[in-house]
């Protein structure tokens, strides 16, 4: 973010692919969707699991590159871990702006002896928890073909 090489507005797309990279070494994008599908995760069939897995990481792109993209000179301090289980592990970050300081915890799920992101939570608001209820919302009267349909028009719009 702070390469000056990548400042100007025409390297836009070359941050955005270079963040791709980021995300997906460090998020477990399976772990993610089932958490936030919870229960409704056994009513989708393997090829919708799949299909959401994927349009979520665009919905998911879409909502956030914008305001990573925006940062500028902030600092990420890492101040603290949690260990949860054997398995599971709190990361406390904040990032550090020229006028407040915004706590961002990283869920994460250790497998295949990799520790990867499973959740964030930004200023006390989990991202699963957020969708979470989005999405049970909409599965209470639609079915998952339906949620599909929604994340397919939300994708396309971007």
């Amino acid at each position: 973010m702070r390469n000056p090489k990548l400042k100007a507005e025409s390297a836009r797309e070359i941050k955005k692919e270079k963040l791709r990279v980021i995300y997906k070494g460090m998020f477990d994008e399976n772990e993610f969707s089932r958490r936030t599908l919870t229960r409704n995760w056994s009513k989708f069939t393997s090829d919708q699991q799949t299909e959401f897995v994927k349009l979520f990481e665009q919905v998911l792109e879409k909502s956030y590159v914008d305001k990573i993209l925006s940062y500028t000179n902030e600092k990420i301090e890492f101040y603290k871990e949690n260990m949860l289980s054997e398995s599971q592990a709190e990361i406390q970050t904040k990032i550090i702006t020229s006028s407040k300081e915004i706590p961002i915890f990283y869920r994460v799920i250790l497998k295949d002896g990799k520790w990867k992101v499973y959740d964030v939570v930004v200023e006390n608001v989990s991202l699963v928890q957020n969708y979470r209820t989005q999405f049970n919302d909409i599965l209470t009267k639609d079915t998952p073909e339906q949620l599909l349909e929604i994340l397919r028009n939300k994708v396309k719009k971007q």
